[in-house]
């Protein structure tokens, strides 16, 4: 009988990590020149943005303080405190506190340059899973998609979200390709997610998933590294709800009535249907195709929306830029994609991907001033006589007079008067500051005290503007 030697099996072949390149770089070079070209409009800061900037000013202790107590960091932001963004503060504190900085501009420079760190970090993550042509795609059509480039030039946590994603991102490859390296800058960069902006923690709970899916008899330390990460921002949401924050504020959020995937999908597309219909074409097929990035790209997707459906039946979640960190994955996928075409047909299908995101984001070019309290304020200047109040009638009005006050014409500063106070009936002028709401100013007290001082409105100078709509009127008795 004929013996059978049995032959050793063959050692699995371990694809080799594509080594890094500087056109990984271009990605950031793009958004670094059009968010720059954004930035030299230089068009003043709106109210969240003026809030980054009066919050982060502060003493340490003053903003340590606010944060733990839920109270607000001026008279006219007692509803409005530093919570839930709490530690995006505290970096912009240190940036501000850096020689050189601390001007509106070098706010927005922070959110533009940790953006461009991130997409360089989801570049290099897509490239080590599925090749350089289709990491540097998927980083170019973040860099160019309307929801990116918009946030990427707020003086808000986005760009710092978009940071920490990317390198968790990278982390969760590095622990699928080379387990265990890439587990501290998972659970590190984890954290930071939660802390630039908690709802990123639904992308973090994707990656969880990812690595359950793809390696699940090895994923326990992810899951709990994973579980560990997202402790941080749950302390310090459960530190608002403690301290009285509560839903403060949250009255922009609104119920989608079950429509939060497809109006997530067109504020990701900027409302421009080309490239909703063929990014989420080129997503899907990402999904069914795609190699090395097919699972991490569809977990960065879905689990996210499917999160947040689940959440809008308890209470309205929904808010385009809140959803930013989870629909980069989105452009992973439709880049992932294109390069899974029949060969013939990626370079054709990359470059009106590339070329629809870019229109999609052309109108930015365009856009005007969100709010014009720096204009507001230089009217004052020229026209306020020293002894005449400048009113603040309400909480948007008073933060931008206030902050460009102070930056723009401190000699205004011992006439402007801020709520809770309201405006002086002695005096025969008096220049009332306020915002108007589909066109009619927001009701104060302001003005039955000035009516019943006998004085009347006689010029009105109007600040109409992407975001706010600001007036000055003048009263006279």
């Amino acid at each position: 009988m004929a013996t059978v030697t049995e032959r050793p099996a063959a050692p699995k072949v371990v694809a080799p990590v594509p080594r890094w390149s500087p056109a990984e770089l271009l990605p950031a070079v793009l958004v670094t020149v059009l968010g720059g070209w954004l930035l030299s409009a230089g068009h003043g800061l709106w109210f969240d943005e003026l809030f980054t900037a009066e919050v982060a000013r502060l003493p340490l202790r003053e903003i340590l303080t606010a944060i733990a107590s839920g109270e607000g960091t001026a008279s006219y932001l007692a509803g409005v405190p530093p919570s839930y963004n709490a530690p995006y503060y505290l970096v912009v504190h240190v940036w501000m506190s850096l020689p050189g900085l601390g001007g509106d501009t070098s706010l927005r420079v922070l959110s533009l340059l940790a953006t461009a760190g991130g997409l360089t970090l989801i570049t290099r993550a897509v490239t080590r899973l599925s090749g350089r042509p289709t990491g540097v795609l998927a980083g170019l059509v973040l860099a160019t998609a309307p929801l990116v480039l918009e946030q990427s030039v707020e003086a808000r946590s986005y760009g710092l979200a978009v940071l920490a994603t990317g390198a968790a991102a990278l982390g969760l490859v590095r622990w699928l390709q080379e387990a265990p390296r890439g587990l501290l800058l998972f659970g590190l960069a984890g954290a930071g997610m939660g802390l630039a902006h908690w709802y990123a923690v639904t992308v973090l709970a994707a990656f969880v998933v990812a690595a359950v899916l793809l390696r699940p008899r090895r994923a326990l330390p992810v899951v709990v590294t994973g579980a560990l990460a997202a402790l941080p921002a749950a302390g310090f949401v459960a530190l608002a709800v403690l301290n009285g924050t509560g839903a403060r504020n949250a009255e922009h959020l609104r119920d989608t009535d079950g429509r939060l995937v497809a109006l997530a999908a067109e504020a990701w597309a900027g409302g421009r249907t080309p490239l909703l219909w063929l990014g989420i074409g080129l997503a899907v097929v990402g999904a069914v195709r795609a190699t090395g990035v097919r699972v991490v790209g569809a977990c960065w997707v879905l689990v996210p929306l499917a999160l947040l459906v689940l959440t809008e039946l308890v209470r309205p979640v929904f808010l385009p830029r809140y959803l930013l960190a989870g629909l980069l994955g989105l452009g992973v996928l439709a880049a992932a994609g294109a390069m899974s075409l029949p060969r013939p047909a990626r370079v054709p299908a990359a470059a009106v991907l590339l070329g629809c995101s870019l229109l999609a984001s052309a109108p930015l070019a365009d856009r005007g001033p969100r709010e014009r309290a720096d204009e507001v304020v230089a009217l004052l200047a020229d026209l306020h006589q020293r002894g005449e109040p400048i009113v603040a009638a309400d909480q948007r009005s008073a933060t931008g007079l206030d902050h460009y006050v102070r930056t723009l014409a401190a000699q205004l500063r011992p006439d402007v008067v801020l709520p809770p106070d309201d405006a002086p009936a002695g005096e025969d002028r008096v220049w009332l500051v306020r915002r108007l709401i589909d066109g009619r100013p927001e009701p104060t007290d302001d003005d039955a005290v000035l009516q019943e001082a006998g004085m009347r409105m006689s010029r009105q100078y109007d600040f109409p503007a992407g975001k706010t709509d600001l007036v000055v009127q003048l009263w006279v008795r």
